[in-house]
């Protein structure tokens, strides 16, 4: 989804050609990976962090495109929406310093872009849905001037006979809404992490990140209000689960089959049932005739990103040209701090690693059922949810975090090559937060109690404490 394409419609021959290419290339992709083509064995990070624009009263600001004119950076690219945005770098390698070096990496662009904003009377704010939002801002005149975002706004609704968007999410509040556009997605914001392994390993990682996904929301929420509402600790989950809500050939009331999910189930020994699935229960979205040739797999991987799992699959090459497969975790919101956040990648790449590792797979003491029960607790209630684990066990998520995912996680950063003092400088930044209590989410319905509801005069607060850089469980009022 990444690409611009050619055109915003499609005639039926479009989508039958789309389709004669991605059973083609599906087929090739399943033969080459018997046959040993995933031959990258390093193993590299990489994040992806999308970012509000925002003006001097905390309001969306609608200025990406001029935004984007001065700063002239390839890697920082338009969003749905005309104030988001999203910032890249390039992948780095495992090893001693890699955290330090993804720590410098995001404070050098994330500056870079602070001082172009600030030269046009903006600033970019990370947080994962913006509170002073409001319902208006969502509309089709602040979607970002792209074909493919104009194709997959129609072509959602087409898929959907028409019918609206529904939104009900109950929290302490609750929102109740209709929509017919795909909007309501442009107000998630994440920062999403690349994870590179050795081909043979990637199924058991896949998996891994899968049951990381819960521990992870519960202690990195930062979304709890939308449209002047508290909904869950991490709002995102529900909105965009319901706002691309399409389901696939079985229909739009099968959960099993959503565009945006934690998925159909493990995948054990076999990661690339993922593209078959992608084949077979998901309609083609944007019947884009890509270019590159056919062993680049572009149908794949443009069909790959239009099925937004919350652990998902994706396949790249070296610069020699070498095919390897790297695992997207989109669970974690933005913000609210560049240390926040590299404590969340921290906790991420550790975690997932030691779950990977164990002798026996974790998802012998863990069903897909439970860890996907446990990835809708964290993102519902945050710290206060329980949550499963592999000793079949049901522990407070503080908890289990503590006494179970931490040290796991630095087991799991040793095992990548990181040094103790790497990994202390940055998992104690998890620790805290756990003990404290105070993630983003619950900084955010403090300081809206405090400030009576004002959702600027909170964001306003928020801002301050993100320039001063401190992590969150160290914020006041």
């Amino acid at each position: 989804m990444g690409q611009e394409i050619g055109s915003a419609t499609f005639s039926a021959s479009d989508f039958e050609r789309f389709a004669r290419c991605l059973r083609a290339e599906t087929g090739d992709l399943l033969a080459q990976a018997r046959s040993g083509a995933f031959a990258d064995q390093r193993v590299r990070i990489g994040f992806e962090l999308e970012s509000w624009l925002v003006d001097h009263h905390a309001l969306p600001h609608a200025v990406n495109d001029s935004f984007l004119r001065r700063l002239d950076d390839a890697q920082v690219v338009p969003e749905l929406s005309r104030f988001n945005v999203e910032l890249n770098a390039p992948p780095l390698d495992a090893g001693p310093g890699m955290l330090d070096a993804l720590a410098d990496t995001l404070a050098r662009i994330w500056h870079r872009c602070q001082r172009v904003a600030h030269a046009m009377d903006t600033t970019l704010a990370s947080i994962g849905i913006l509170p002073t939002l409001r319902e208006a801002d969502l509309c089709i005149a602040n979607m970002s001037a792209l074909n493919r975002y104009a194709a997959l706004n129609r072509q959602v609704l087409r898929q959907r006979g028409g019918m609206p968007v529904h939104i009900d999410i109950a929290g302490e509040d609750r929102l109740i809404l209709q929509r017919r556009d795909v909007m309501l997605e442009a107000a998630t914001t994440s920062f999403q992490l690349h994870l590179q392994v050795p081909y043979p390993q990637a199924a058991r990682h896949y998996d891994a990140a899968v049951i990381a996904a819960a521990p992870l929301l519960a202690a990195a929420g930062n979304s709890p209000l939308l449209f002047g509402r508290r909904l869950w600790q991490e709002t995102r989950v529900p909105l965009f689960e319901q706002a691309i809500e399409l389901g696939g050939y079985a229909g739009l009331a099968d959960p099993g089959v959503r565009r945006v999910s934690l998925g159909q189930g493990y995948v054990g020994d076999d990661v690339m049932q993922l593209f078959e699935q992608n084949l077979h229960l998901f309609p083609v979205l944007l019947p884009v005739m890509p270019g590159g040739g056919a062993s680049a797999f572009p149908h794949v991987r443009l069909h790959n990103g239009c099925i937004w799992r919350w652990v998902r699959p994706l396949i790249g090459f070296s610069d020699e040209g070498i095919l390897h497969l790297r695992l997207e975790q989109r669970v974690l919101p933005a913000g609210p701090t560049l240390v926040d956040m590299v404590a969340d990648a921290a906790f991420n790449f550790g975690l997932t690693r030691a779950l990977a590792g164990l002798p026996v797979a974790p998802d012998q003491g863990l069903p897909f059922g439970a860890a996907r029960e446990n990835f809708y607790r964290a993102a519902r209630d945050g710290l206060d949810a329980r949550l499963r684990w592999l000793d079949g066990a049901e522990y407070p998520a503080d908890e289990l975090i503590r006494r179970h995912c931490l040290p796991m996680a630095r087991d799991g950063l040793l095992a990548l090559g990181l040094d103790e003092a790497e990994i202390e400088r940055h998992l104690i930044i998890i620790a805290l937060r756990v003990a404290s209590g105070q993630t983003g989410a619950a900084w955010q319905l403090r300081a809206w109690r405090r400030h009576g509801g004002d959702a600027r005069a909170l964001m306003l607060d928020y801002l301050e404490n993100q320039r001063a850089g401190a992590p969150v469980h160290e914020w006041d009022m």
